[in-house]
């Protein structure tokens, strides 16, 4: 399968690198533009905005016709929007990359997840969506800390330079690819929206939001987290054991959701999720903690597919739509996790408290995966082919 599918993983990757690294080289871009790091701070908003706006509006349209066509023209978008990135001369242009870069990012996740999915038959659908969410989790966990090095070693431009070379090379394979890619059933831009008034798909687009806010929103801060529990030399082996702990997880956890379903598979993730986050909170062993935090980072990156093969389920004419609505939800709850998580401690809650928030978030996440997989949205809302 990895044979078909490793163009669409290689641009994954290069998404997960871009939609984290900038947090790593933050200052760097600020002293060679010369303006607040806060200004910089709205490059990750707006590349953000731009992906939520982006998925659900623009997939549609540019699949319609040609599979191929939409994702050279979405990988065609986030390379140049990275590519100004690296060679912006001030805040402007900076800001304006963003946007470009956040714009392709959205169409390219959502287009390559339906697309993989579309490429195997029924019973290895999930390993396509797994080994999709796979590129992001090893883009964001071995890309970062690599941008991060080269930025240091040789500036921020270089950093972004290798995203633009990871997301050329992947535009290539794409487009070499000689056999066609599948056709993929897109409806119109109106339709899109009505989507959202299905109790399912709505329910899931929340959900994405709550697992992105308890799942992804925190890593940013789990660094003085660790510090102020008294694990400040276990800091660095828990940022890479939370990665390793979602790499792996993305990787093995398709065959068990072909064989188990969603239904199953997606309330018991959560659950994972909230007692992980729940041990953080209470105990403060070493070893407990770097059990937990690989559970963290496990549970929240396999959440991705499984939520992902619930909500098409059924709707595989809305497959694109119903796909970029959920990462949407999930960058933007992302987003909103890291926004929480600063407003708190800059309002005198202590780091070490941040997983009993994220814990409750994730608790009421919980509540809905049951909701939603043992009756009330699924049920209540018939599948749309």
């Amino acid at each position: 399968m990895i044979r078909r599918l490793w163009p669409l993983v290689a641009a994954t990757v290069s998404l997960g690198i871009d939609a984290y690294v900038l947090a790593g080289v933050l200052p760097r871009i600020a002293d060679s533009l010369t303006v607040p790091v806060a200004a910089i701070g709205l490059g990750v908003t707006a590349f953000t905005g731009a992906y939520a706006l982006a998925g659900p509006l623009l997939s549609g349209p540019l699949v319609a016709g040609s599979t191929r066509r939409a994702l050279a023209v979405a990988l065609a978008l986030f390379n140049l929007g990275n590519l100004l990135t690296a060679l912006a001369p001030g805040i402007a242009v900076f800001l304006t990359s963003r946007v470009v870069a956040g714009l392709g990012a959205g169409v390219l996740t959502a287009v390559a997840t339906a697309t993989a999915a579309a490429m195997v038959a029924d019973h290895e659908r999930g390993r396509a969506m797994a080994l999709v969410t796979f590129g992001l989790s090893t883009g964001t966990v071995a890309g970062v800390p690599v941008g991060m090095l080269i930025g240091q070693w040789a500036g921020w431009r270089w950093t972004m330079g290798l995203v633009v070379a990871i997301g050329a090379v992947s535009m290539v394979a794409v487009l070499a690819r000689r056999a066609p890619y599948p056709s993929i059933a897109v409806v119109r831009a109106g339709e899109n929206l009505r989507l959202l008034r299905s109790p399912a798909v709505a329910a899931g687009v929340v959900l994405a939001f709550l697992l992105g806010m308890a799942s992804l929103g925190p890593y940013t801060y789990l660094v003085p987290m660790a510090g102020e529990r008294g694990l400040a030399p276990w800091a660095f082996t828990l940022v890479w054991v939370w990665g390793v702990g979602g790499v792996t997880a993305s990787a093995l956890v398709g065959r068990p959701l072909d064989s188990w379903g969603s239904r199953r598979l997606l309330p018991a993730v959560v659950a994972v999720l909230t007692l992980a986050l729940g041990a953080l909170s209470f105990l403060d062993q070493a070893a407990v903690w770097v059990v937990a935090v690989a559970l963290w980072g496990a549970a929240g990156w396999a959440s991705v597919p499984v939520l992902q093969h619930l909500l098409v389920h059924g709707r595989r004419r809305r497959a694109v739509s119903v796909i970029a609505f959920q990462m949407a939800a999930m960058y933007l709850g992302s987003a909103a996790g890291a926004a929480l998580g600063g407003w708190l401690l800059d309002h005198g809650t202590s780091a070490g408290t941040l997983p009993g928030w994220a814990g409750g978030i994730s608790l009421t996440a919980l509540v809905l995966a049951l909701a939603v997989t043992r009756g009330g949205a699924v049920r209540r809302s018939a599948p749309v082919p």
